[in-house]
């Protein structure tokens, strides 16, 4: 992710894989936040009842813990995935840790561990207060002789559970520790204690995630170093800090609007409610009636969270009605099981998808447990979803193959203008990936064609580092395009596509976040131009036909790093003809002049800019447009 600096003076780093294992004084700046936010005197105690109901075969990477287990077991078990994981950025081990409704430590024995890559955390009760873990579960930065950073902490998750924070032994990182970048979400996830999203106990600590929703926190939370952050539909005690880019949609507690900042304040964008959502759905366990999946309802106009007065509404689908599928099932068994009317559960690990899995039924779940990553062989498109409402897919990694694939993952057969707006299908944390695993091409990663589908944090990745990475080796031309009408987008993560980042060609579309990276490696201006006379691709294009399209906070970063000037014309090209303030809050930064070269030259059209070595890691931004 960002090779960035936490301040204008800062220098960004190279990406960094070993794990933290350094400690420092808490900086200065911080640790006023965390006097003032302190732990809670209170401790939140719910007892639940063990419930011990026969799982299904997940295979052996889900982990099934139980309250009645001892805890030094429990210890075993997340420490040695965690041993395993926490360095392991591309291999192919996939984990889904899992806690049946329960208590898990006490405050004389507390359960504390860290989250690797590749690893789904997650609690099986109804609601996030079913499972109480007193600890800390966490992700540190990563180390090597350059010092200590999370920019490449990816590909991990918390969900569904509640967190008493309790670790006072472990000095500087006493406290709940989530210092992450892109494809780390935190889901329905309450925590009582010291939060934070940088791990600060060891420098420079650069981070750039990140994404949190339906979550309810009791202290400020400290933001530090993150350069981006969307919160949705949460609440909480307050925010310390912003860099760039915070964004807050339907939060209680949010700080106020305040972009581009200044002063003490911002830069935050805020918007009291969110348009319209639908949560990810989530594995549980409904007493002793056995497992299902909950879906959670359509909401329009929402803020707070889902669970703060009951258990979310929705509708439960018994694990009966699932086909739950292991790397080693065949495509033509999953498309049969789809289509005889089976949700699909994909269990951890890597599929190699010989043919494409097509999804034609309405209102079908997948639902992936432990990062599943899917592999189109021979140019395949990886999945389909044909003309129908309300498919959700959720917690899914698409890898672009060997053989060059049109697109990943296709939404919809062909652009439905009237859309699915009563009845959206959505995708919530989809990620996908061209090389860093392995070498491989696909021309678009997801391409959505179905109106009013629900984009719920999605980062889509040309590889900048791992296996497979170079301007031909990991060929890519866009990471999403949008052509339905009424799409409504949360969190888009779009980074170093060969030409637009984004495409954005239907109707009445909303975005709320939008975070890019221009590529790193254009071999020459030529070799990266729209024309002659437009240098580079813009990160997001809006197609000059489209009548109304609003957006709220988008960034757009530059690191050119083959010692050549490289530039981009401009960040954003939207129509000039949308009505006026369509778009809020957009900011351009050059990065790393040490390393960079080239910039961009306007921010939105010919409006704003430039970025360049001259201006170095000062975001220049526009704050309303037309």
């Amino acid at each position: 992710m960002q090779l960035l600096p936490t301040s204008p003076a800062g220098r960004a780093p190279a990406r960094h894989n070993a794990e933290a294992r350094r400690t420092r004084p808490l900086m200065l700046a911080l640790a006023a936040v965390i006097a003032t936010t302190g732990l809670s005197a209170t401790a939140f105690a719910k007892s639940v009842k063990p419930t011990v109901v026969a799982a299904p075969d997940f295979g052996p990477n889900v982990h099934i813990l139980t309250p009645d287990m001892a805890l030094a077991d429990i210890q075993t078990v997340v420490d040695g995935i965690a041993a395993r994981q926490v360095s392991n950025q591309f291999g192919p081990e996939r984990d889904a840790v899992l806690f049946m409704p329960g208590a898990y430590g006490t405050p004389a024995a507390p359960l504390n561990f860290q989250v690797g890559y590749n690893t789904a955390v997650a609690g099986l009760g109804r609601s996030p207060t079913d499972v109480t873990v007193t600890g800390s579960i966490n992700v540190y930065n990563q180390c090597d002789s350059s010092g200590c950073f999370a920019l490449s902490n990816f590909w991990r998750s918390l969900s569904n559970l509640n967190i008493e924070v309790s670790n006072s032994s472990f000095g500087c990182y006493a406290g709940e520790f989530w210092a992450v970048s892109q494809a780390a979400p935190m889901r329905r996830v309450r925590v009582n204690g010291n939060t934070t999203l940088m791990d600060y106990c060891t420098g420079p600590s650069y981070a750039s995630g990140g994404f949190i929703a339906d979550s309810k926190f009791e202290n400020t939370v400290i933001n530090g170093s993150q350069q981006q952050w969307l919160v949705r539909d949460s609440a909480m005690a307050g925010w310390s800090n912003g860099v760039w880019n915070q964004v807050f949609s339907g939060v209680l507690g949010a700080p106020a609007q305040c972009f581009p900042g200044g002063n003490g304040c911002g830069p935050y964008t805020t918007l009291a409610t969110s348009p319209v959502t639908r949560e990810a759905p989530y594995l549980y366990v409904d007493g002793d009636s056995g497992y299902k999946v909950f879906v959670p309802a359509l909401r329009r106009n929402s803020s707070g969270t889902t669970w703060a007065n009951g258990p979310t509404a929705g509708t439960a689908i018994p694990i009966a009605d699932f086909f739950i599928a292991k790397p080693s099932d065949s495509v033509t068994a999953i498309n049969q099981a789809l289509a005889a009317g089976k949700h699909l559960i994909l269990t951890p690990g890597v599929y190699n998808l010989s043919q494409t899995i097509v999804v034609k039924r309405a209102n079908t779940v997948v639902l992936g447990l432990g990062f599943p990553t899917l592999v189109p062989q021979g140019g395949v498109i990886a999945m389909k979803v044909t003309d129908v409402p309300g498919v959700d897919i959720a917690g899914v990694v698409f890898d672009a193959g060997p053989v060059l694939s049109s697109v990943l993952l296709q939404v919809g057969t062909k652009a439905n203008t009237a859309g699915f707006t009563d009845q959206p299908g959505a995708l919530h944390d989809v990620f996908f990936r061209i090389g860093g695993m392995a070498a491989g091409s696909a021309t678009n990663s997801l391409a959505v064609n179905t109106g009013g589908t629900l984009l719920d944090n999605i980062w889509a990745w040309r590889a900048d580092h791992g296996n497979g990475v170079g301007w031909t080796v990991n060929p890519a031309d866009h990471g999403v395009i949008v052509n339905g009408d009424d799409v409504t987008a949360y969190g888009l993560f779009v980074e170093h596509y060969q030409k637009y980042q984004a495409i954005w060609n239907g109707e009445r579309g909303k975005v709320i976040f939008f975070q890019n990276e221009m590529p790193y490696d254009p071999p020459s201006q030529a070799a990266w131009s729209k024309s002659p006379t437009s240098p580079g691709w813009a990160a997001l294009k809006v197609d000059k036909d489209v009548k109304a399209f609003n957006a709220w906070a988008l960034g757009s970063y530059t690191f050119f790093n083959q010692g050549i000037d490289i530039f981009a014309a401009r960040a954003f090209e939207v129509p000039r003809s949308l009505p006026k303030g369509s778009l809020k809050d957009i900011t351009t930064i050059f990065l790393d002049p040490s390393h960079g070269m080239g910039g961009t030259l306007n921010v939105i059209n010919s409006t704003g800019g430039p970025a360049l070595i001259t201006n170095p890691s000062t975001p220049v931004t526009v704050t309303s447009f037309p």
